[in-house]
């Protein structure tokens, strides 16, 4: 009887994501990011800059588009109740392989593309098992996958190696009309994530099993495999973002994914989109607003010639007013 009334409990997927819809946070962030542009435009107005010129638009497109292809690869697992720690070293790892695999010559690009996909699956894939056969809690494995990382990149690499041929380059500086290819291609990720979510079973099966992995069991799914496919997802998302840096640096390094940040940076993009860390409400829409958030308010930060200690304060100020708002609206609903 306990179990038919947990089976009862379980939403049908298209209740759910409306449900969930209604409750994600995402306009609250773009309002934020309208008002800071507006801050922006004021500020260097007053100053005779051009915040909304085209080459800083641009600009801004340029520089967020790696992180936020690693976010919305983050945001995928914070759903199904995990997160990833490893995705900054991976970045570094699959720049590497692309670049000494690519050795400069156009017809190893097909080559190093599925090299590095298939690396990062792997990588992927020993998060999620490591998170749901043994049982450790995800901020360790994670980071402990890392860790291991981290190892093979200070024993092999000493600092930039391989290169990219020109052709490749293209990816991280062309654009189609104003807008850069490598904002294409985040918003090309961004879209096959939110078509995952909103139409896929597979993307019910996140929702459900980050808002409560053992009601989800009880209806029938198989929990433990959402959660590798969440973290497998991620992975090769951080493997995408690898192959943009490795075309703008034009080889690979074992620090591009830890000089940038992208671990703690994902999830506070995350975050900011309104995704609970709690896993089983968000979604893409509201991440892609938190990078652009924290994409505006770095060209505002340069722009002003703000020391890195400053950025960082004023960062975690930022993080810490969204979560504060964010669980009071949900206390309040």
């Amino acid at each position: 009887m306990t179990r038919q009334m947990e089976l009862r409990r379980v939403p049908a997927p298209g209740s759910l994501l409306r449900r969930l819809s209604a409750d994600r946070p995402a306009r609250a962030v773009y309002v934020a990011l309208v008002l800071l542009v507006g801050l922006g435009w004021l500020l260097f107005a007053l100053d005779g800059g051009r915040f909304l010129g085209l080459e800083n638009i641009v600009g801004i497109q340029q520089r967020s588009a790696a992180l936020g292809i690693v976010a919305v690869g983050q945001t995928l697992v914070i759903l199904a109740g995990s997160l990833d720690l490893s995705v900054a070293f991976l970045i570094s790892l699959t720049s590497l392989v692309a670049a000494e695999i690519m050795a400069g010559a156009g017809a190893n690009v097909p080559a190093a593309i599925a090299a590095v996909l298939a690396v990062s699956a792997l990588t992927g894939l020993a998060n999620g098992l490591i998170v749901t056969r043994l049982r450790v809690h995800a901020f360790i494995a994670t980071l402990g996958v890392a860790l291991i990382i981290k190892g093979v990149l200070d024993h092999r690499y000493d600092g930039p190696a391989g290169s990219v041929p020109e052709s490749f380059r293209h990816l991280g500086y062309d654009r189609i009309g104003p807008l850069p290819v490598s904002a294409l291609l985040w918003a090309a990720v961004a879209v096959c994530a939110w078509l995952l979510l909103s139409r896929t079973r597979l993307g019910y099966r996140i929702y459900a099993v980050g808002g409560d992995a053992e009601v989800a069991r009880l209806s029938g799914i198989r929990t433990e495999r959402v959660v590798v496919a969440a973290h497998v997802l991620c992975s090769v998302c951080a493997g995408i973002a690898g192959l943009l840096l490795a075309s703008r640096l034009g080889a690979g390094a074992p620090t591009v994914g830890t000089d940038g940040g992208y671990d703690l940076e994902s999830i506070a993009a995350v975050v900011l989109g309104g995704t609970a860390l709690a896993g089983g409400r968000g979604g893409v829409a509201g991440t892609v607003g938190g990078v652009l958030l924290l994409a505006v308010l770095d060209s505002i930060f340069n722009q002003l010639e703000i020391d890195s200690f400053a950025k960082d304060v004023v960062r975690g100020v930022v993080l810490i007013a969204a979560l504060a708002v964010y669980a009071r609206r949900r206390r309040t609903a």
